[in-house]
C-alpha cells in the first residue's frame, strides 16, 4: 500500500505541475520537416502542423504577435506569416541561407545571420526591404542586440569569434574570440553581461559588454553524461534575472545556472539533442525543442523536472511562445 500511495502520489504531483503551465501558444520549427508544430501550452495538445518554407530554423514574433517571422534556409528567405492562421503573408529578401534573426528592440527590423554569405542583413519590415548589409566571420548563426540598441553582435561558427556591430554606423568595431563553434547569444535584461554558447568548445562564455572583455567561461557535466556529447546551444533567463537555463545538445540535458555565482544549479534530461527553448511569461516553464527525438519537453524550472512531453515535427528546431 505504501508503494501505491506513493506512485499516486507522485502522478498528483506532476499533474499539478502539468495543470500550472501558463496558458500559452508554442510555435516549433522543424527543419527537417519543413514545418512549424502549433501547440497549446496548458492542454499540451498539437493545434496544427503548418507548412512553410525549406529547412525553417530561427523562429519568432513580431511585437503585437500578429506574425511569425520563420528563416526558411533552404529558400533563402524569412516568411511573414499570420500567428493565427499561418497563412503566408510575404517573403522577405534575406540573405544567402538565414539561419537565426533577432528582431530590433523598436521591432521594425529583422537582423538576419546568413552562413553563406558570411554576413548580416538588416531588413526593414515595413518596407521589407533590405536596409544594409555587413561582413563578419565565416558561418554567421547567432545574433543579438543589446538591450540599449547600440550594438549588434553575431558569433561566426568557423571563425570562433563573435562581431560587435555599431547600429548606427552599421560597422563591425571589434571582434572577440570564443571556444570553437559559437551558436548563440543572450543578453540579461539589464545589458550588464552578455553569455555565448560555444558549442564545440563545449562551454558558455560570459562578457561584458561594456568593455567586450570575457568576465568567465562555464563548464557542464551532467552526471553520466560523457563530456563529448556536452554542446551548449540556446540560452534563455527568466524574467527575475536570476537563473540561465541552457540546452546542451546531445547530453539530452539542460543545465540551470544561478546567474549571479554563475553555478551550476542542477540539470533535467529532457529529449534528444535539445537545441533551443523558450520560457513561459511567468518564469516557470521551459519549453525545449528536441532535434533528434522530434518533441518538445515542457520543463519545471523550480523542480528541474520534465512535466510532459509533446510531439513536433521532424528536427524541432527553434520555438517561440505566444501570450
Amino acid at each position: 500500500m505504501r508503494i501505491f500511495w506513493s506512485i499516486a502520489g507522485s502522478a498528483l504531483a506532476l499533474a499539478a505541475h502539468v495543470g500550472a503551465v501558463r496558458a500559452e501558444t508554442a510555435y516549433v520549427s522543424n527543419e527537417r520537416g519543413d514545418s512549424v508544430t502549433v501547440i497549446d501550452l496548458a492542454s499540451g495538445a498539437v493545434k496544427a502542423t503548418w507548412p512553410v518554407g525549406g529547412r525553417p530554423r530561427g523562429i519568432t514574433l513580431s511585437k503585437d504577435g500578429k506574425y511569425l517571422y520563420i528563416c526558411a534556409s533552404r529558400d533563402n528567405t524569412v516568411e511573414i506569416r499570420d500567428a493565427a492562421t499561418g497563412a503566408l503573408v510575404a517573403e522577405l529578401p534575406a540573405g544567402a541561407d538565414p539561419e537565426q534573426f533577432f528582431l530590433s528592440r523598436t521591432g521594425d527590423t529583422l537582423f538576419v545571420a546568413n552562413e553563406d554569405d558570411a554576413a548580416v542583413t538588416a531588413v526593414d519590415l515595413g518596407s521589407r526591404k533590405v536596409s544594409w548589409q555587413v561582413a563578419v566571420g565565416k558561418e554567421p548563426e547567432g545574433v543579438a542586440q543589446s538591450p540599449d540598441g547600440k550594438w549588434l553582435v553575431v558569433t561566426s561558427e568557423e571563425s570562433n569569434t563573435i562581431a560587435w556591430i555599431d547600429v548606427a554606423t552599421h560597422t563591425v568595431v571589434a571582434e572577440s574570440e570564443t571556444d570553437e563553434r559559437p551558436r548563440h547569444i543572450e543578453f540579461t535584461a539589464d545589458g550588464k553581461e552578455m553569455w555565448v554558447a560555444a558549442e564545440m568548445g563545449q562551454t558558455v562564455h560570459v562578457f561584458d559588454p561594456a568593455d567586450r572583455s570575457r568576465k568567465s567561461t562555464l563548464r557542464f557535466a551532467p552526471p553520466g553524461v560523457p563530456d563529448y556529447k556536452v554542446l551548449p546551444c540556446g540560452i534563455r533567463f527568466t524574467p527575475d534575472g536570476r537563473t540561465a537555463v541552457i540546452a546542451l545538445g546531445r547530453a539530452n540535458q539542460i543545465a540551470f545556472v544561478d546567474v549571479a555565482s554563475r553555478t551550476v544549479r542542477g540539470y533535467a534530461k529532457v529529449g534528444d539533442r535539445p537545441w533551443h527553448l523558450a520560457l513561459t511569461g511567468d518564469g516557470k516553464t521551459a519549453v525545449v525543442a528536441n532535434g533528434l527525438s522530434d518533441t518538445v519537453s515542457l520543463v519545471d524550472i523550480a523542480a528541474m523536472q520534465v512535466t510532459r512531453t509533446i510531439p513536433a515535427g521532424a528536427g524541432a528546431w527553434g520555438v517561440v511562445l505566444r501570450p
